[in-house]
């Protein structure tokens, strides 16, 4: 009895040893957006800012870049010039630019129309963005490619701060690769 007993605990030991011997990934805003690649793009619903109802399906079989933003987010503002750049460069590619938002369609609407925001904003309430569970704070860029799945995602975009530049070419190049790809 003594023996099996020793034998079951040297096992669990090397057990143990070996679980420790492999990297601790530590959950950061990368892992998580890591982690949503190649995840389906989860159903939701909302109000555009002409209050026309808008969901999921609506984006069947097309290349969409989604900006999580809100208004009082001074990081969503800043990169709104280098995403509006993305939708003057992409959009006769048949590229989908949606903004979701948390604020309602009427102040949505004010401040596209006083900011030039040139994506399709869409209203959803707070509750709904959480349940998506793809966005990791404010703002957030999703793009998914035309079968639905998420190709990429990262926090802010901009091509000329260097904190955020490499992250940012990696989603245009991502982008590029998928209208090629959808093209063929």
């Amino acid at each position: 009895m003594k023996s099996y007993l020793a034998t079951f605990f040297l096992l669990m030991a090397c057990f143990f040893a070996r679980a420790q011997e492999a990297p601790v990934r530590w959950a950061t805003q990368e892992t998580f957006f890591e982690d949503l690649v190649g995840k389906d793009l989860p159903n939701f619903s909302g109000q555009t800012v002409d209050k026309v109802s808008f969901k999921k399906e609506d984006l069947k079989s097309q290349i969409v870049l989604i900006n999580f933003w809100f208004e009082k987010c001074p990081p969503c503002i800043a990169e709104m010039p280098e995403l509006n750049k993305l939708v003057k460069k992409y959009s006769d590619k048949k590229v989908r630019f949606i903004a979701l938002t948390y604020d309602m369609p009427n102040a949505a609407k004010r401040f596209q129309k006083r900011s030039g925001y040139l994506y399709e904003i869409v209203s959803l309430t707070k509750e709904e963005i959480r349940k998506l569970n793809i966005n990791h704070g404010f703002p957030s860029n999703i793009l998914v490619g035309k079968d639905g799945k998420i190709l990429y995602a990262t926090a802010n975009i901009s091509f000329s701060d260097a904190e955020f530049k490499a992250k940012s070419m990696l989603l245009e190049e991502k982008l590029r690769a998928e209208i090629e790809r959808s093209t063929k």
